[in-house]
C-alpha cells in the first residue's frame, strides 16, 4: 500500500479523506492501514470511514458499526434504498451499475458536506484486472479503474491505496487480524459477471503462476502501434 500511496502522490499533508467501507475485507484492511501508518510517518491527514446500506433485508449496518468502534474509529452509516432500485423491475439487466453509481454519488456528496477532497476505496490488484476483462468482454473496450482520478474538473479524487496487493495477500491480513466476516445480502452477489470474469481468470492462473502479473503489467505496457484503429 506505500508504494501505491508513494507512486500515485494519493495523500499529502492536511488532506481529509472518506474511506468507504463496506464490510468486507479489502475496505476494513484499507481502513485499519490508513489508520495505523499515520502514527509511523510525517505526513498528517484525518480520515471518515463511510459505509452506505444498499437497503436489502438482513443487512449488516450496525454489527459493522459496531465493530469499527472496537477498531477504534467512528462509521458513519448511510440507509439507502440503492440495492433495490437496481434490481427493481425498470432495472434489471445490469442491477450491480446503477447501484454502484447511486453509492458512489452519495458517497462524493458526503466527502463535500465533510470538506473531503479525497475518496478510498479498496480494490485491490485483482479489482483491476477483472475489470479490464469486464470491459472488453461486456463493453467492447480496453480499460480499467484508475489507481487515482480526478472528478469535477479535480475538485474530488477518487484514491486505490491497495491496487498493487493481491486480493488473497488482503484476506490473509485480514485472517490474522480477526476481521469478521460479513454476509453479503444482495440477492446477485453470487451471479455477477464480475464473478464469472473471476472464476474464468482463477482457471487461467492455476495453469500458469506467471498469467496473473503479465496482465497487470501490461495494462501499463501498451503498444498503440500494435493496435487496431478506430
Amino acid at each position: 500500500m506505500g508504494k501505491a500511496l508513494h507512486h500515485y502522490e494519493m495523500i499529502t499533508d492536511g488532506d481529509r479523506i472518506v474511506v468507504g467501507v463496506s464490510g468486507g475485507a479489502d475496505s476494513l484492511s484499507l481502513m485499519w492501514m490508513l489508520a495505523e501508518r499515520r502514527a509511523r510517518i510525517p505526513i498528517d491527514y484525518e480520515l471518515f470511514a463511510v459505509y452506505i446500506d444498499p437497503g436489502f433485508e438482513g443487512g449488516f449496518a450496525r454489527q459493522l458499526e459496531s465493530y469499527c468502534e472496537i477498531l477504534g474509529f467512528s462509521l458513519r452509516v448511510e440507509f439507502t434504498d440503492y440495492g433495490l432500485l437496481g434490481h427493481s423491475p425498470e432495472n434489471r439487466e445490469n442491477p450491480c451499475f446503477l447501484c454502484s453509481r447511486l453509492r458512489r454519488k452519495r458517497l462524493f456528496e458526503i466527502a463535500d458536506e465533510l470538506g473531503c477532497r479525497k475518496l478510498a476505496l479498496g480494490h485491490n490488484r485483482d479489482d483491476l484486472i477483472e475489470t479490464l476483462f469486464l470491459n472488453i468482454c461486456y463493453a467492447g473496450e480496453i480499460s480499467t479503474m484508475l489507481p487515482m482520478q480526478d472528478f469535477f474538473q479535480q475538485r474530488f479524487f477518487l484514491i486505490r491505496p491497495l491496487v498493487f496487493a493481491d486480493e488473497s495477500l488482503i484476506r490473509r491480513f485480514a485472517a490474522d487480524q480477526g476481521f469478521p466476516e460479513f454476509e453479503n445480502p444482495c440477492p446477485t452477489s453470487k451471479t455477477s459477471k464480475r464473478r464469472e470474469i473471476k472464476q474464468l481468470l482463477n482457471q487461467l492462473y492455476r495453469s500458469n503462476k506467471k498469467i496473473k502479473g503479465n496482465i497487470f503489467r501490461a495494462m501499463s505496457h501498451v503498444r498503440p502501434e500494435y493496435m487496431l484503429k478506430p
